[in-house]
């Protein structure tokens, strides 16, 4: 009688190369007019390493990159949000004006016909106005992408002492 060896494979933990803590950004609750959930950054400082003096010069590197990123970020969602919030607030006011406008004796069927006569109208007026929001929108967000690149492209050069910090 032979005996099988089961073998099971060796379970492997991979490490990460610095030992930095995780960072996670929060999701609010969603705006009521602008439907977005904003996002909180979660951009906290790097503890503090012991020095003789609360303020080191290594910790300004001189370095705007990071800083340049962060500001872009919070306003591209700045500009989201405004868009949002000026778009569903218009929406809002001609919906109701809409609807208030239909004789108090109009059926549902009347209704649902001036709501999708409505949503027509609203799609084909938005549509100039959408478009270049999002043209906008896409641009703004490739420059983010391109810059958080570069900034992290850095930081993984200077941990290894090549390129500045």
């Amino acid at each position: 009688m032979s005996f099988v060896r089961l073998v099971r494979p060796a379970i492997v933990q991979h490490r990460s190369i610095h030992a930095s803590r995780t960072c996670q950004d929060l999701v609010g609750p969603p705006d009521p007019i602008s439907n977005l959930r904003p996002v909180i950054y979660d951009d906290a400082p790097a503890p503090a390493s012991p020095t003789s003096h609360p303020y080191s010069l290594k910790e300004f590197t001189g370095d705007t990159r990071e800083y340049q990123w962060k500001v872009q970020r919070q306003a591209v969602d700045a500009i989201n949000h405004k868009f949002w919030a000026d778009s569903n607030s218009r929406f809002n006011a001609a919906l109701e004006a809409r609807l208030s406008s239909l004789p108090e004796s109009a059926t549902q069927h009347d209704k649902e016909l001036a709501l999708s006569d409505f949503y027509g109208s609203w799609l084909a007026q938005e549509q100039q106005r959408q478009a270049s929001y999002t043209t906008e929108w896409r641009s703004r967000n490739w420059d983010n992408i391109a810059l958080e690149a570069r900034v992290k492209y850095q930081k993984f050069m200077s941990s290894f002492g090549l390129g500045s910090p």
